[in-house]
């Protein structure tokens, strides 16, 4: 079983950067499940659904929402459970709960997620 967590939110103000990371544990298998699927980040905004914002493949071929396209960057970290977010030029839309999974269907249990927030 593969359990997610996520940190790095805060409060920010409009224009700023934050670094939100993921973290695979749990299993032995964690590491190497973790790396050999494409993982994403998502968020969920009060009283919206969960979108998928970025998504990166096992061989690190990366895609990203329009809205958030170069102004965020989807990085797997130096060891194989890790992924990072790096998200700059943030506005206050970009405020929700940032959560890392695998893309698209065959979602792992969602973990905790990390609160950001953009004032403006």
């Amino acid at each position: 079983q593969v359990q997610l967590v996520e940190s790095g939110g805060g409060l920010v103000q409009a224009g700023g950067s934050l670094r939100l990371s993921c973290t695979a544990t749990g299993s032995i298998f964690s590491s190497d499940i973790f790396s050999t699927r494409t993982m994403a980040w998502y968020r969920q905004a009060p009283g919206n659904g969960r979108e998928l914002v970025a998504r990166i493949s096992a061989d690190r071929l990366t895609n990203y929402i329009d809205s958030v396209k170069g102004r965020f960057t989807i990085s797997r970290g130096n060891t194989k459970n890790t992924m990072y977010l790096q998200m700059n030029s943030l506005k206050p839309e970009d405020t929700a709960v940032y959560y890392c999974n695998r893309a698209g269907t065959g979602t792992w249990t969602w973990g905790q997620g990390t609160q950001v927030t953009v004032s403006s």
